[in-house]
């Protein structure tokens, strides 16, 4: 069977008291997709997304049985861990935070660094990784095979019971493009519904288009370029710059996190090294750490207690709440 979601799609409405509203990104910026795209080699379904579901909470991917993919992308965390670092990682040179996985469909590269081309080649990194799951594909594959339920499961999501390495990425791929935010009150707001979010938010959207600059590196419907930069962190990670070492301002770049569904306290950044949404404002108010790669983006300004109040105001109506998620029960 076909799997379609058809989601609402939302225009910009009049952004009401914002004196700038001539230079405002185009209405097309801020719709909701009507449906979650997938290659064509891997189109999405319900059956394989199901399988991939089962996949992605069964601890048996790990090599102890211990650690499941839901582990660190835990639903109940916003699809992270709320962890600083994750588990398991101590003592890993440059270890980074969990990043989410929610609205990973429309990503084109992931992991901070974006190392990672697609969720398909995305999904066997934590299985393979010694830190992480720390198991071989071809022992998991047999772990599987004995495991009568998933032979069940493989043939209702692609005709036999063939298990590879190549169907394992692409259910678990299939069931991370499911993961998509709900419409959140900004949602409602820039559709019409005036009421949807208070007065001070609207305030904080004007200074996210405005004087903050946040939309610089956080547009589009899902709050982000998708882009890396440098942002002036006190860190020796290089993230982007390990991959392409020549390009100067791809050092210490990571991936623009989306704004999305974000974690109530924290921890925020990729090395989870703030841990409040004002600690994170007064940071691009300071600029971070002047350097050669740093972000042309990183530009200082100054916003009163008030204003920074009504910018994170704003950020909190991107929120539309947990996913309707539940654990499946695991094959015998």
């Amino acid at each position: 069977m076909r799997f379609c979601s058809v989601f609402l799609v939302f225009g910009l409405a009049a952004a009401m008291g914002v004196s700038h509203a001539a230079d405002l990104p185009p209405r097309e910026s801020y719709q909701r997709p009507a449906d979650i795209p997938s290659p064509p080699d891997n189109p999405l379904t319900i059956e394989k997304a199901a399988l991939g579901k089962t996949l992605f909470f069964d601890p048996r991917l790990s090599r102890d049985g211990s650690m499941s993919c839901a582990t660190c992308h835990n639903p109940g965390m916003r699809w992270s861990d709320g962890r600083i670092l994750p588990l398991r990682a101590d003592g890993v040179e440059h270890a980074r935070r969990t990043p989410t996985v929610l609205n990973s469909a429309w990503l084109n590269a992931l992991m901070w660094d974006g190392r990672a081309a697609s969720l398909e080649a995305q999904a066997v990194l934590p299985i393979t990784t010694a830190h992480e799951m720390n198991f071989e594909m071809p022992l998991l594959l047999d772990r599987l095979k004995d495991i009568a339920g998933y032979r069940t499961l493989f043939t209702q999501a692609f005709g036999d019971a063939g298990m590879t390495h190549k169907r394992v990425t692409q259910a678990l791929a299939s069931f991370q493009r499911t993961l998509v935010s709900k419409p959140a009150p900004f949602d409602r707001w820039v559709a019409g519904e005036e009421n949807a979010i208070s007065e001070h938010a609207k305030r904080g959207f004007a200074l996210f288009e405005g004087k903050a600059r946040c939309v610089a590196c956080h547009s589009s419907w899902r709050f982000t370029d998708d882009s890396f930069h440098d942002i002036g962190l006190p860190s020796l990670d290089p993230g982007r710059g390990a991959k392409v070492p020549q390009v100067v301002i791809m050092q210490h770049a990571f991936k623009t996190p989306s704004l999305r569904d974000l974690p109530g306290n924290g921890p925020f950044m990729h090395d989870g090294s703030m841990n409040s949404l004002e600690e994170v404002v007064k940071h691009y108010e300071q600029g971070g750490i002047q350097r050669a790669s740093r972000s042309a983006e990183m530009k200082q300004f100054e916003l009163s207690e008030a204003e920074r109040g009504y910018l994170i105001d704003f950020i909190r109506t991107l929120d539309g709440g947990p996913l309707d998620v539940t654990p499946p029960q695991l094959p015998e």
